[in-house]
């Protein structure tokens, strides 16, 4: 198939699932863009893709130059504080805000560019140790320093990794998990921070992501195809 009826596919799927589970809001497909050359990506926005997500802050600020503005583009890897200013300009979101080092570098250089940066907090709901992100019961007291000392920042929900398992049971409970937390932030009503993005579900365990209440699902393989990650 090609990328255009992958994108249809996945689309149709999308659809389908917020049918058959009652869900109204917009479930975004972000096409991962990790070692796809640019006529492919370029490809899948012809074919309606509106976001792209890039993990290395180079490749992103690569893109965009060839690329410009046809397309929003989501940092969703991890980020060094040295890296944030090849994307400062760039990025519409970043999905991994994890620390206090990265929120200084991030407002340092957002004020410079008088922008009010989008991010989502990347959350460690599974506990693994090979998965970046915040511990859960960390969360809350980061988003607070962030609300209160961030101005530049802007945090609009929450991010997460599933583990690449077949354990549907499993999978549900970390997706559920961001959802759960992310309701119990929204109740705090604190400046410069909404809820209205989960940022979960990738090829494999989009469906279960969406069911549990996803607005960002993160699709590469399913668009793409196989990749070589070594490049």
């Amino acid at each position: 198939m090609s990328i255009k009826d992958n994108i249809m596919s996945i689309k149709q799927n999308i659809q389908k699932i917020k049918e058959e589970s009652n869900r109204q809001e917009e479930v975004n497909l972000m096409a991962v863009t990790k070692t796809v050359d640019v006529d492919k990506v370029l490809e899948a926005i012809d074919a309606g893709v509106t976001d792209i997500g890039e993990n290395k802050p180079q490749e992103l600020a690569r893109k965009y130059e060839v690329i410009g503005d046809k397309v929003r583009y989501h940092l969703i890897g991890t980020l060094q504080t040295n890296k944030v200013k090849y994307i400062i300009d760039k990025a519409y979101m970043i999905h991994s805000l994890d620390r206090i080092a990265l929120c200084e570098e991030i407002q340092k250089r957002a004020e410079k560019i008088d922008k009010v940066i989008n991010c989502l907090v990347q959350v460690n709901i599974s506990k693994e140790e090979s998965k970046h992100g915040l511990e859960e019961e960390k969360v809350i007291d980061f988003v607070k320093q962030v609300s209160s000392n961030y101005k530049n920042i802007h945090i609009k929900g929450l991010m997460t990794m599933a583990p690449f398992i077949d354990n549907e049971k499993e999978i549900r409970k970390v997706f559920k998990g961001l959802k759960d937390l992310s309701l119990e932030i929204k109740e705090l009503n604190l400046p410069n921070v909404e809820m209205d993005t989960l940022s979960m579900g990738m090829s494999h365990d989009y469906k279960i992501a969406i069911e549990e209440g996803a607005t960002i699902i993160r699709v590469g393989t399913s668009i793409f195809g196989e990749r070589n990650y070594s490049k």
